[in-house]
């Protein structure tokens, strides 16, 4: 029992306010129905409905109750049951893909619109033909019927509806959040007629229905008090020698409305002034025997029907006749008022609902676009505050906005500055590791060039003396002078290799929030990088494997110095994947890949593990424990994307790898 109240929850919930909303629903049909319908007086709930219509008046409420709920439960379970497939879907999102999240998000949005309109538009139509073919018509009592039900209807099922918006709102706050992609686009327009129109038009529909049964009524009334006194005045002042006496003075009696007429009832017979036998429905006559007494001789066509008689008994040679005028209540051109007059009350009613419903969207729509320029643009500054328009909660929303904008700036701000501070913590313990290599560098080729002075001194000496000894040949001083040259090409080489490595230290040092358009080269790019890693990758006897694949020439836009920083962190982070292991390569690989350049970073160390992976670019995590900060991936990462537009991605596998890469587009 208890799974089964866990994966039927939200049906049973449904049900549940279906079941109350009913209950209201019905007591308020018991009650009105009769009365907007206008039916006969000691008819309905009597021993007189039920040989009518085999049935009395509670028990078709209640058997209506029972249709429209097994309608509306039908109807909820169809709608509803992608529910029951995914009903452990908050509790287990991870075992469904996005596919499948969105699909329940684009259920649980659209679901309660088509539920309205059903639970509405089935019911009312159900109803009104079940009510047709009862009394064999389809005349002014069931257009009555429709517009009732209908607009009792609508006020149930729109408080159905915001029930199960707010039901399936609950759900979709709980269900795993990823930008609403792959969802249906609604507009605020539409929520506003489903939860505005259905009660203005009920309002009107109810209106002209109520306004409509007491023109009824009151219309009844007055051509009953005046037909009868016809009839009373005509018996009073005449002695009727026979039935064609009695026809005579009939004709005497003028008729309001082009439909009625005169009867008169003998020994079960109906006949028309003229003689001619007429028939008139059992429920008249039925009423006209066993209730039109009681009820000062007025007799009812039928339940809702706007058909009345107005009738007294008459005594001709000791047999009694019944004289009745039959007559219509309202005519043709009054519900053709009546209708003309809904037509445009509705009409004025959807130009208006529309024009708010466009105001409101519009205003709504402009602020969201502000929030989204916020969220998209790089640069704040170039998005004006929004003009305060209302004084309401639209204007408040304004205000609001207004703030968060002011606020955002001046946390961008703080960011950007916190950013450059960090930036230089990071280039700072950079330049730290650099310092050490700087020193072994420079001491290689200096010692070199010590030599080779030594050396060139050493060759001037002997040139010097050859130059006294005539037993030295012209092929010895060819000889001094070719090493000579030898060990000037090698000071040169060293001397070039130095002035490289003070460009690339200096280079390392300026500050990085320089934001001056500089271009260069991969070429210049790589060469950067292997002069200042050189040391380190020595120290740890891990050879880096740069693949150019595309043209060391190709030109970049920013500072070079930066993007240096970048690649060197990463090949750093992969020397100490390694873990002191001997003999090992790096990856350095650069393509091209459509209009972007591709920098690839690869190392078969020890990888990374799921959750530290997830977390890299979000924060500033380390695995390194005491001896990281975490600013290093952090800082990278923010810097591609700060001034190159750039990304950084990662791909690892623990005991098999990572690699990283930086995407740069070509500008």
């Amino acid at each position: 029992m208890k799974n089964f109240f866990k994966k039927y929850n939200i049906q049973l919930k449904l049900l549940f306010a279906l079941t109350l909303g009913l209950v209201v629903l019905s007591t308020i049909y018991y009650f009105l129905i009769p009365m907007i319908l206008n039916y006969p007086e000691g008819t309905y709930g009597t021993y007189f409905q039920k040989e009518v219509e085999n049935t009395d008046y509670i028990t078709q409420v209640l058997l209506i109750s029972l249709a429209i709920f097994s309608i509306f439960a039908i109807l909820t379970f169809w709608k509803t049951k992608f529910l029951i497939k995914y009903n452990d879907l908050i509790e287990y999102p991870n075992r469904y893909s996005i596919k499948e999240i969105n699909y329940v998000k684009n259920k649980l949005l659209t679901v309660p619109y088509s539920l309205f309109l059903l639970n509405i538009i089935i019911p009312s139509i159900a109803l009104t033909v079940i009510h047709a073919f009862t009394i064999h018509q389809l005349g002014i009592t069931t257009l009555k019927l429709f517009i009732l039900v209908f607009s009792l209807m609508t006020l149930y099922v729109t408080s159905v509806f915001i029930y199960t918006c707010n039901i399936f709102k609950q759900i979709l706050i709980k269900l795993p959040y990823d930008d609403t992609i792959g969802l249906r686009k609604d507009s605020l327009k539409k929520r506003i007629f489903y939860n505005i129109a259905p009660l203005i038009l009920v309002s009107i529909l109810f209106t002209s229905l109520l306004g409509y049964s007491i023109v009824s009524i009151k219309t009844g009334n007055s051509l009953f008090e005046t037909y009868r006194n016809s009839l009373h005045c005509l018996t009073s002042y005449n002695d009727f020698s026979s039935l064609d006496d009695l026809r005579t003075q009939l004709h005497t009696i003028s008729l309001l409305g082009a439909d009625d007429f005169i009867f008169i009832k003998h020994n079960n017979t109906y006949i028309d002034v003229d003689g001619n036998e007429i028939q008139l429905s059992k429920f008249f006559d039925k009423y006209l025997n066993e209730l039109s007494n009681s009820n000062n001789g007025r007799v009812y066509e039928y339940y809702g029907i706007d058909c009345q008689g107005a009738t007294i008994n008459i005594k001709i040679n000791n047999e009694i006749y019944t004289l009745g005028i039959y007559f219509y209540i309202l005519s043709t051109d009054i519900l053709l008022y009546f209708s003309i007059s809904f037509i445009i009350l509705v009409l004025m009613n959807i130009i208006i609902l529309t024009l708010f419903a466009r105001s409101l969207s519009s205003d709504i729509t402009i602020i969201s676009s502000s929030f989204s320029s916020m969220a998209k643009n790089n640069d704040i500054d170039i998005i004006q505050p929004l003009a305060l328009t209302s004084n309401d909660e639209i204007g408040k929303l304004i205000i609001a906005y207004n703030q968060i904008q002011k606020l955002t700036k001046n946390n961008i701000q703080q960011i950007h500055d916190n950013q450059e501070t960090l930036m230089e913590k990071e280039r700072l313990a950079s330049l730290g590791q650099l310092i050490g290599g700087i020193a072994h560098n420079l001491k290689t080729p200096i010692m070199s060039i010590s030599g080779a002075a030594e050396g060139l001194s050493d060759l001037i000496k002997e040139y010097d003396i050859s130059i006294e000894t005539p037993e030295v040949t012209k092929q010895d001083h060819h000889e001094i002078a070719k090493d000579m040259s030898n060990w000037i090409s090698k000071i040169r080489t060293h001397t070039e290799y130095m002035s490289d490595v003070i460009t690339a230290v200096k280079g390392q040092a300026v500050t990085l929030s320089n934001e001056e358009d500089i271009s260069f080269t991969v070429g210049e790019l790589l060469k950067r990088v292997n002069i200042l890693m050189k040391h380190e990758l020595k120290n740890a006897i891990i050879y880096l494997n740069i693949a150019m694949k595309v043209d060391e020439n190709l030109v970049l836009k920013g500072d070079v110095n930066i993007l240096v920083q970048v690649i060197n962190n990463m090949i750093s982070n992969a020397i100490q994947a390694y873990n002191g292991k001997p003999e090992q390569k790096i990856d350095l690989i650069v393509e091209q890949n459509n209009n972007n350049l591709i920098i690839s970073i690869k190392d078969y160390g020890s990888g990374m593990p799921k959750k530290v992976k997830d977390k890299l670019f979000k924060e500033m995590i380390t695995t390194k424990g005491k001896n990281g900060t975490g600013l290093g991936l952090y800082m990278s990462y923010s810097t591609v994307r700060a001034h190159f537009s750039g990304d950084i991605s990662v791909e690892s596998e623990e005991n098999q790898g990572t690699t990283f890469v930086i995407t740069l587009p070509l500008k």
